[in-house]
């Protein structure tokens, strides 16, 4: 089934018991900026846990339960040989978080259109058509005639 049919029942009813857990578990993920660089590390390419904890200045064992969260989200999965362990982006439960907080673009919306018309009507009262304003002349430096 294509990831669209899944977004439809989301954006139509409110998230049931789990799936309001699994956004839980993936805000809660994200929330710590140690959890969204290593998001972003793995952006490019899969890598090694010692490879993600390389430019950070905690311990492996710190990234080590930075990715365990990051796991238990679905944010990320790891492939295990023997001791090495090579972690790889998941974005479906990105993609959910994004329909859930597009779900409030209305909201934002039309603030921005209220915004727009209130501007729209000061710049009226002011005697200007609307998108046009005048400059304030340039303080300390005489205007130059060509």
């Amino acid at each position: 089934m294509p990831a669209t049919a899944e977004v439809i029942p989301l954006l139509a009813t409110p998230p049931s018991d789990a799936a309001s857990a699994a956004l839980d578990r993936v805000f809660f993920a994200l929330s710590d900026p140690v959890r969204r660089d290593i998001l972003a590390r793995l952006d490019d390419q899969p890598l090694l846990v010692s490879e993600l904890a390389e430019p950070f200045e905690i311990s492996l064992q710190a990234v080590s339960r930075h990715i365990q969260v990051l796991v238990r989200a679905g944010l990320v999965s790891q492939e295990r040989t023997g001791r090495i362990s090579r972690c790889r982006l998941e974005t479906g439960p990105i993609f959910t978080a994004a329909v859930w907080m597009n779900r409030y673009t209305k909201y934002w919306q039309a603030q921005f259109e209220l915004l727009a018309a209130s501007l729209e009507e000061i710049e009226r009262k002011r005697g200007r058509s609307p998108g046009r304003t005048k400059r304030p002349p340039r303080a300390g430096r005489p205007r130059s005639r060509r």
